[in-house]
């Protein structure tokens, strides 16, 4: 069993701390247990329940009728709502409750149907990326047991490759971007993301890949002079210094163009950014650049 934090219930759902808390007082469906220090933790079937009431509290229905439903009564309602924003959270919702259980077969089946219904580029774009963003929080403080991760992101890597290798499009872009992981940093697939959509929009890509070292990136930047060199940070090691590493491509890249994108470009508040430098701190300002690039 996974023991979650109010926080991390917080970010997965979208519920604020403080309303889970007073749910936890007016209702019965949340009963967290405490440490031995007090602090409270919620189990995977807590998660599960609030990802399914978050959702439908999110779409109209009042907290107090949720209150009295059971869990498969919970699970069924998620089913009848009908607008695609809210169909593409409930699947997101799916992929974390198989997750934390360690469902594979689950897991897996539910990324194939929407592949099979909506193509490979809706679903790394509707539903692979965002279950990617909300559950990176947990990798990053360790609330997810790294077989889990490593299983998981097993799975989605199979389907990005898939994903790459029949990327088909009549457009060829004189723009040529580098895809690069910094040392130590193994979580690729938003790397890999990055790499489908460039290749679908005819971007010309040098995939680096995870844990290259600044000095042999400045190599292949030498050698082979691309436009954009572009990094994409979910989650990295704890021992990662993200103003160091910044500082160093500033010192060996000073005139090159660098991307940086994902969680931790949210989190970066040094000012003033290095002009060569840009931080892309959201999904759609992800898209915008992509498409300024055609």
């Amino acid at each position: 069993m996974n023991k979650f934090t109010i926080k991390d219930l917080e970010n997965l759902s979208g519920i604020k701390a403080h309303t889970i808390r007073i749910w936890e007082q007016r209702y019965s469906f949340l009963k967290p247990q405490r440490t031995a220090t007090n602090i409270r933790y919620y189990s995977n079937l807590e998660l599960k329940m609030l990802l399914n009431i978050s959702l439908l509290n999110k779409y109209g229905f009042k907290i107090s009728h949720i209150n009295r439903m059971s869990n498969d009564e919970l699970r069924e309602k998620t089913l009848t709502l009908t607008s695609a924003e809210a169909q593409q959270e409930r699947i997101v919702n799916e992929l974390i409750q198989h997750m934390v259980d360690v469902e594979l077969d689950g897991f897996e089946k539910v990324l194939d149907q929407y592949i099979q219904l909506r193509g490979v580029e809706k679903t790394i774009t509707y539903i692979i990326f965002p279950f990617l963003e909300r559950i990176g929080i947990l990798w990053l403080t360790d609330h997810i047991n790294p077989a889990q991760e490593h299983l998981i992101t097993n799975i989605i890597r199979q389907k990005l490759i898939v994903g790459i290798d029949n990327a088909i499009t009549p457009l060829s872009l004189k723009t040529k971007m580098l895809l690069f992981l910094p040392e130590n940093e193994h979580h690729e697939l938003g790397l890999l993301f990055l790499q489908y959509m460039l290749k679908s929009r005819g971007v010309k890509v040098i995939y680096l890949g995870a844990n290259v070292p600044v000095k042999d990136l400045e190599y292949i930047v030498e050698l082979k002079k691309p436009d954009f060199v572009y990094t994409h940070l979910t989650t990295v090691i704890k021992e990662f210094n993200f103003d160091k590493f910044i500082n160093n491509l500033k010192i060996r890249l000073p005139h090159q163009q660098i991307i940086i994108s994902g969680l931790m470009a949210q989190t970066f508040q040094k000012k003033p950014i290095p002009s060569n430098f840009r931080f892309l701190k959201s999904f759609s300002e992800v898209n915008e650049f992509l498409g300024s690039l055609t």
